[in-house]
C-alpha cells in the first residue's frame, strides 16, 4: 500500500474515534478508574513510542543527536505551554453533587489542600465505580473559568500537531519498508486511542456550560478533522513543497517532544494525588509500553544506525552532510500513482531529468 493510501485509512480510523469519542458517555461508563486506566496505558505507549520510535528516527535523519534533543525539548515546553494556556487536558468531570461530596471523602489531598489540587481528570471515589460527568461544585475545573472555546481551540491545535507526528512517522517509516506495510502503526496507535478522550473533553466541557446537542456535535466534527488535516498539509509539504530529510527530522523530534509532555500531563497528576488503584494503573502503564516495544521490534521498524547510513544516505563520518534523496520515493499528494521503492542491493545513482531528480542502478 502507498504512503498515501496508508495515511488515508488511518485518517478514516481517527476521525471515527474522534467523532466516537465525543458521545463516549452515550457508549460506556466512563468512570474515573476506566479513565485512569485508559490515559495510563496510552501514555506509556506514548511515551515508548516517542523514545523508541519517534527520536531514534529524528537522529537518523538529522544525523545530530543534539539537533534531535533540541527539538524534542521545543516540543515539550511547546505543549507544555499549550496545555498551560488553554488547560486543555480535561478527561472527564463528576456526575453530581453527591459524587463531588464522596470523591472530596476519598481524596485526603483535596481535604487537606483544595486549593492546590488544580488538575482536572474527574476524581471520585478511590476506585469506585461511578460516571465522570459535569458538578456545578466541583471547584478544580479549569475548563469551567476558560470555557469551551479556549479547550476546543487548544485541543484542536494539539490534535492537528498530532497528524504531523502521523505523517512524518509514515513517510520516515516507508523508507525502512515496514511490517506488513504498516508504516507509523506506532503513532497511529498512539493517536487513535487517545484522540477519543480529547473529544469527551470538549463535549463534556460544552454540555455543563448549557450547548445544544446540535452544537456539541458541530464542535465534535470540527475537532475531529484536525488531525486528517495536519497529516495531509505534512504530507504534501514533505513530499511535494520541501523535499528535505531534514525537515522531516525535525518534525519527527518536535513530535517526540509533544507526546512525552502529553503523557506527563496525564500520568503526573493522579500520582502525585492519588494512591488508589496503584497496581492497576502501574499494570496498564506497562502494558502501554511494551506495546510500543513490541512494535519496535517488528520487522522494518528497527533503527539500526549502520542500517541507516548503508541503506539510507551513504556518508561518512568525515562531516559531509547527508545526502537527501529518500524522499523522491514518496508518491507526492498530486500523484494517484503507487510508490514504489527501490530496496536494490546496489547504490543508487542520481541524475537530473527535467529539473527533478531520478535514480537508476548502478
Amino acid at each position: 500500500m502507498s504512503p498515501i493510501a496508508l495515511l488515508f485509512v488511518y485518517c478514516i480510523f481517527i476521525f471515527t474515534a474522534a467523532t466516537a469519542g465525543g458521545r463516549l458517555s452515550e457508549i460506556i461508563r466512563m468512570t474515573h478508574l476506566r479513565t485512569q486506566l485508559l490515559m495510563s496505558a496510552v501514555g506509556g505507549l506514548m511515551i515508548g513510542v516517542a523514545l523508541l520510535h519517534l527520536l531514534p528516527h529524528a537522529v537518523e535523519l538529522l544525523q545530530s543527536a543534539s539537533s534531535a534533543g533540541l527539538g524534542a525539548l521545543f516540543g515539550l515546553l511547546s505543549m507544555f505551554l499549550l496545555i498551560r494556556l488553554f488547560h486543555t487536558h480535561d478527561h472527564g468531570v463528576l456526575d453530581s453533587d453527591n459524587e463531588a461530596t464522596e470523591h472530596d471523602r476519598h481524596c485526603s489531598h483535596c481535604s487537606h489542600h483544595p486549593d492546590e489540587h488544580d488538575h482536572t481528570h474527574g476524581h471520585d471515589s478511590a476506585g469506585d465505580d461511578k460516571p465522570d460527568q459535569s458538578s456545578p461544585k466541583h471547584g478544580h475545573n479549569h475548563s469551567r473559568r476558560l470555557g469551551w472555546g479556549g479547550v476546543f481551540f487548544g485541543l484542536s491545535l494539539h490534535t492537528l500537531i498530532d497528524g504531523v507526528a502521523l505523517s512524518s512517522s509514515v513517510i520516515a517509516d516507508t523508507k525502512h519498508g515496514a511490517w506488513m506495510d504498516l508504516a507509523g502503526i506506532g503513532t497511529f496507535l498512539v493517536i487513535v486511542l487517545h484522540i477519543p478522550l480529547d473529544s469527551f473533553a470538549i463535549t463534556s466541557v460544552m454540555s455543563r456550560q448549557g450547548w445544544s446537542v446540535s452544537a456539541q456535535r458541530l464542535a465534535n466534527f470540527l475537532f475531529s478533522i484536525a488531525c486528517p488535516l495536519g497529516a495531509f498539509l505534512m504530507y504534501a509539504g514533505v513530499t511535494t513543497i520541501i523535499s528535505d530529510e531534514r525537515v522531516l527530522g525535525w518534525g519527527l523530534a518536535v513530535s517526540a517532544g509533544f507526546f512525552i509532555c502529553i503523557a506527563l500531563a496525564d500520568l503526573l497528576p493522579e500520582v502525585a494525588f492519588h494512591d488508589h488503584d496503584r497496581a492497576k494503573l502501574t499494570m496498564a502503564l506497562l502494558l502501554g509500553v511494551s506495546i510500543a516495544l513490541i512494535i519496535e521490534n517488528l520487522p522494518g521498524h528497527r533503527h539500526d544506525h549502520k542500517h541507516s547510513h548503508d541503506e539510507l544516505s551513504p556518508h561518512s563520518h568525515s562531516g559531509a552532510p547527508p545526502s537527501t534523496p529518500d524522499l523522491n520515493a514518496i508518491e507526492p499528494l498530486s500523484h494517484s500513482m503507487p510508490t514504489i521503492l527501490d530496496h536494490h542491493s546496489g547504490s543508487p545513482n542520481a541524475s537530473t531529468n527535467g529539473g527533478s531528480l531520478t535514480f537508476s542502478k548502478a
